[in-house]
């Protein structure tokens, strides 16, 4: 434990650490049911396997400490950033945050441009400061509570996490691979306005086991058609790469979650109409905006 405490001290100042085990919020921001046994909802996929939900008294007056794990392309940060929207706590996108940097041309552009445009995780160190910053740029403009994505992404991530903030709820969304690489080679961005949009329509058949999935495309207004580009890394060649890292070494990042009873593993269903009213039920969340 000294040993992982001079981890967490030289990678986090002693306000972030604060911060992080400390987070409030106003406790009107939660929309959490109240449901002791998710496993007997009769309206949950049976593909989704679940650790215990988060009680409100549990949370108390802080806000939700939630972490986004699954492949390159399943769609963390569209359910992040919509879940970040609907229960009011800021989306920390690790892979932002390296986009961010690279587009700063600073320090380290050149060495991050060279790990991403291979497929490579970014190391823990780097991951670690970029994260370190955004938590302490964060807290004076008052956010509380968090929804990482893409962090954590290796066991000495976790625990370096694990040594600074008790987490409520590690949600590992999963989809079949050749699915996942079609929506990693269809990703377009607007160069003007920065929307994602993704212009591969899938339509797979149940084979050996799988099930059939099908996720239409999500195609730009017209004002963004002439203007979408392609990430630099959304090559074949690079997602299958990126696809190889994460197994070898994400998996056992669940496994750890797993082991602590906090693991939702959610199959995704579908597209975003089917999958999302879904997830907020594996989650225990109502979406009262919508309502």
């Amino acid at each position: 434990m000294a040993a992982l405490n001079r981890v967490i001290r030289a990678a986090y100042s002693p306000f972030t650490i604060r911060r992080l085990s400390d987070l409030v919020s106003d406790p009107a921001a939660i929309r959490i049911k109240s449901n002791p046994n998710p496993n007997t909802d009769p309206n949950l996929s049976p593909c989704t396997r679940m650790a215990p939900p988060v009680s409100r008294e549990k949370l108390g007056t802080r806000s939700v400490q939630w972490v986004f794990l699954g492949c390159p392309g399943v769609g963390k940060g569209t359910y992040a950033s919509r879940l970040s929207n609907l229960l009011g706590v800021p989306h920390i996108s690790t892979g932002d945050l390296v986009r961010d940097e690279l587009a700063s041309s600073g320090s380290l552009t050149k060495k991050l441009a060279e790990i991403v445009n291979n497929g490579q995780l970014v190391s823990d160190e780097i991951i670690i400061d970029l994260l370190s910053k955004r938590l302490e740029k964060g807290q004076t403009k008052g956010e509380t509570g968090f929804i990482l994505d893409g962090f954590p992404r290796t066991i000495r991530q976790a625990e370096i996490l694990e040594g600074v903030t008790d987490l409520d709820l590690v949600i590992n969304l999963k989809l079949r691979e050749d699915a996942l690489l079609a929506k990693c080679l269809g990703r377009r961005i607007c160069s003007q306005c920065g929307g994602n949009f993704n212009l591969a329509a899938i339509d797979f058949k149940g084979e050996n086991g799988r099930p059939g999935i099908c996720m239409p495309p999500l195609l730009p207004p017209p004002q963004c058609n002439s203007k979408l580009i392609t990430r630099p890394d959304d090559t074949e060649e690079v997602v299958k790469e990126r696809l190889r890292v994460y197994h070898r070494l994400c998996e056992p990042v669940e496994e750890f979650y797993r082991a602590r009873g906090k693991l939702l593993e959610f199959d995704l269903p579908g597209g975003i109409p089917e999958s999302w009213p879904k997830l907020l039920r594996a989650l225990h969340v109502e979406d009262l905006e919508n309502k």
